[in-house]
């Protein structure tokens, strides 16, 4: 119950959680609305299921979780089924019980699907047909970041308390009063100074890192050196991406590092890394592996059907489940003596930020919990690990990439702030990294003038790279401001695309890789804020016999973001006579697209749409002034 004396910081905590309800609140109605209201054909139709599947291959993965693959012959939409989603495989067998079983989506590869699932074993109906797979909601996310919240409100007199008053910014952070080690070599005066406020760091350490100036290198070497004064280090980040690439560049440091988190959601670079995988390669794994297969033997013997089932028969099955489960019981035993073993021997624990809360860290304390790629977790989410660490350090960019908010009430209840975006606001000290080793100086202009008041430089590594042509330089904006190049919606969606826009962008690309026949051809990056646009550019470039053969990706601003290529194309879109530019109006996921290119950055668009926009205006403005600034006239001749 909340009184008039609750401090102010769990006051917030409230309201935090108060969002977050409505978040899920809105995430479920969405999920309701799309997918569980549809009958099941309609469903297939949309995407949202598939069905009928047909079996092509079953057995058990790392781990001894039983796997599925699942082919899909029918016609449908497939985007909405990715790797990590929650899915439900479901039987319309008559009598088909329990008719249902969930797992998660290891691999989509177009009608193929590999499963892995939440269970002991495969269900009987699995290979009888009729059989489907459904997207679920999972609310797994949902609960343990409520579960959080709720620890850190109800913490009393203890160091979450503590950590809560600092992340509040009522209690200054502290920090121990001792000299500087000896420098990283390789490493900058602001890469080496924020290893050392992560080192000296009593409660918390914040360290801003803006796109290119090497935070990933900063943080492995930090830990390094936290791993000589502490047991196990937690390392956590938002996503299993970046999870899955602290994880190798942590392991080609040199240590020792344990994977922690579903199977199916990791990449298969870094499976030796695993729990499962280090369980599956240790001596002891076999035999707990053929006490997990007799247990299940006896559980399919007990589940057999048959014709007469008297006294004897429900005593036959009674016995064959009680010595399943003592079998069961006794691998349990073995298997959770040997997660121990592993973990205690781990000098790095990773996972995602609602990883911490799987249960074999349960009973586990941390000296200090890392949370990487801080400005893109909601902020519950960061209160998981935290509960579970004496000392927290944040890392990250407030500047690139939100995390994701789909209730706008949450949103206006401040849900999408993230906790690294006030602590820069609230606590006394934090490390700026400020030298760039990514782009030309030029393609990071008007970024480091917009986001980072000019405090960034560029390394002399990189400061004057360009491409090896005439026409190389870093920054170009085309205008197709009065060519007819409307945008186009596409019926049934909110998404857009500009086939216009994108003829002038072709023949740009055309002069460019053209400059480089005979040569190596740069690597290049199309990409653009709307999905509709990316998949018309991929579906225009697979056709063209030149381009094709070119080393070009194409991807959303969002699906882009912790990439970087030689040349990056930036394609707009909007382009209508009320200047609406929707959510151009983002400027920080312009921020991550601005800042991917290493040697030349080429932006189209329609400056009568984008230019009454003040940050676009800037823009247009840096092209004309530093840059070259085009009109899509000069590709129309």
């Amino acid at each position: 119950m909340q009184t008039d004396k609750e401090p102010a910081e769990i006051e917030a905590l409230r309201k935090l959680k108060a969002a977050l309800l409505l978040e899920k609140e809105e995430d479920f109605e969405w999920h309701r609305k799309q997918v569980l209201s549809l009958p099941l054909e309609r469903r297939v139709q949309e995407g949202y299921s598939w069905y009928p599947v047909s079996l092509t291959k079953s057995g058990y993965a790392i781990g001894e979780r039983p796997f599925v693959i699942l082919e899909f012959a029918g016609k449908g939409k497939f985007q909405h089924f990715r790797s990590g989603n929650t899915v439900q495989l479901f039987s319309r067998q008559a009598g088909a019980q329990p008719p249902e079983m969930q797992g998660v989506i290891q691999f989509v590869e177009k009608s193929r699907m590999k499963i892995i699932m939440n269970a002991k074993d495969l269900p009987d109906w699995i290979s009888l047909g009729m059989i489907g797979v459904d997207l679920v909601f999972d609310e797994r996310t949902y609960r343990e970041m409520e579960k959080a919240l709720d620890r850190a409100i109800n913490a009393g007199k203890d160091r979450l308390a503590e950590l809560r008053s600092v992340l509040s910014g009522r209690q200054e952070a502290s920090f121990e009063n001792r000299q500087m080690q000896a420098l990283v070599a390789g490493l900058n005066d602001a890469q080496n100074t924020a290893i050392h406020e992560i080192l000296i760091a009593r409660d918390l350490a914040v360290i801003h890192g803006p796109p290119g100036t090497g935070k990933t290198t900063t943080l492995v070497q930090a830990i390094r050196q936290l791993c000589a004064v502490e047991n196990t280090v937690l390392a956590t980040a938002p996503s299993n991406t970046a999870v899955d690439l602290l994880t190798e560049k942590l392991a080609e440091a040199g240590l020792e590092v344990v994977r922690i988190g579903n199977i199916s959601r990791v990449d298969d670079s870094i499976i030796s890394h695993t729990l499962e995988g280090k369980l599956a390669r240790h001596p002891e794994s076999k035999n707990i592996k053929k006490v997990k297969i007799q247990a299940a033997d006896l559980r399919r013997q007990a589940q057999r059907y048959k014709r007469r089932f008297g006294h004897e028969e429900r005593e036959e099955r009674k016995n064959l489940y009680r010595e399943a489960k003592a079998l069961s019981d006794w691998a349990l035993e073995l298997e959770d003596r040997l997660v121990n073993q592993i973990l205690d021997a781990a000098q790095v624990i990773t996972c995602t930020l609602i990883g911490a809360a799987h249960p074999v860290l349960d009973n586990r304390q941390f000296k200090t919990a890392i949370i990487d790629e801080a400005a893109q977790a909601l902020e519950p989410a960061c209160w998981v690990p935290i509960g579970k660490a004496s000392k927290v350090v944040l890392t990250g960019d407030p500047h690139q990439l939100p995390p994701t908010v789909k209730s706008p009430e949450a949103q206006r209840r401040g849900l999408g702030i993230t906790m690294i975006e006030r602590c820069l606001e609230r606590v006394e000290r934090s490390s700026l990294l400020n030298v760039q080793y990514r782009m030309n100086e030029l393609i990071m202009g008007y970024s480091n003038e917009r986001f980072y008041n000019g405090a960034l430089q560029a390394s002399e590594l990189v400061r004057f790279q360009k491409l090896p042509i005439a026409d190389n330089d870093p920054v170009v904006f085309i205008d197709t401001a009065g060519c007819g190049f409307e945008e186009a919606v596409v019926e049934g969606h909110l998404s857009r695309f500009n086939p216009g826009e994108f003829t002038t962008l072709r023949e740009h690309l055309y002069q460019l890789t053209g400059a480089f026949i005979g040569g190596a051809c740069p690597s290049i990056a199309l990409i653009s804020p709307y999905k509709e646009q990316v998949i018309y550019m991929e579906q225009q470039i697979a056709q063209d016999p030149v381009l094709s053969a070119a080393p070009i990706t194409i991807n959303t601003i969002d699906g882009f973001q912790g990439q970087e290529r030689e040349v990056v194309y930036i394609s707009l879109v909007r382009s209508n006579e009320k200047c609406e530019i929707g959510f151009l109006k983002d400027y920080r996921r312009m921020n991550v697209a601005m800042t991917r290119a290493r040697k030349q950055l080429i932006v189209i668009g329609d400056s009568a749409t984008i230019g009454v926009d003040p940050f676009y205006a800037g823009f247009l403005e840096f092209c004309e002034a530093f840059g070259k600034y085009l009109t899509a006239w000069e590709f129309m001749l």
